[in-house]
């Protein structure tokens, strides 16, 4: 079966299993690495991507749910890093790792487009299945204030 999917605004068909897991079609046939493989149970949201603007967990997601929608990666958030959230990211040294990063943003962005001036509480909620071992849940969430133009203190 041919799945049509547009990622990162270019249209594509792949002639993959329908089951297969979105994130193994953006990494392993797409070759779009950002996003990155932690549980494989959407447990952790290191693999989140957007499905028509939505976040998404792309590792339990089969490639048959985009067919015909938009998926943008962390690489089409802003091919240059020039988002308000990776460029809040770099100013505030937010990552330590990183690993969790593209999926922290990828929701925060999610969260931003719906709510653009969120509550720490509303933060907090929208961030709360995105995992980071390094413990940097203070600095990301100063970060997406930043990026919302808020009052970071």
């Amino acid at each position: 079966m041919s799945i049509r999917l547009r990622v990162n605004g270019t249209e594509h068909v792949l002639d993959v299993d329908p089951e297969m897991p979105l994130l193994w079609a953006l990494r392993d046939v797409l070759t779009l690495t950002g996003t990155k493989y932690g549980c494989g149970q959407a447990l952790c949201g290191a693999c989140v991507v957007h499905i028509d603007g939505a976040a998404v967990r792309s590792c339990v997601t089969p490639v048959r749910r985009a067919d015909g929608r938009e998926v943008m990666t962390i690489e089409g958030l802003s091919p240059d890093g020039s988002h308000p959230l990776q460029k809040a990211w770099v100013e505030l040294a937010v990552p330590q790792c990183g690993f969790c990063q593209a999926g922290q943003i990828m929701t925060a962005a999610a969260l931003l487009a719906k709510k653009p001036k969120p509550t720490d509480a509303e933060i907090d909620q929208s961030l709360a299945g995105n995992l980071c071992r390094c413990g940097t849940y203070t600095r990301i969430r100063t970060a997406v204030k930043k990026a919302a133009g808020m009052p970071t203190e």
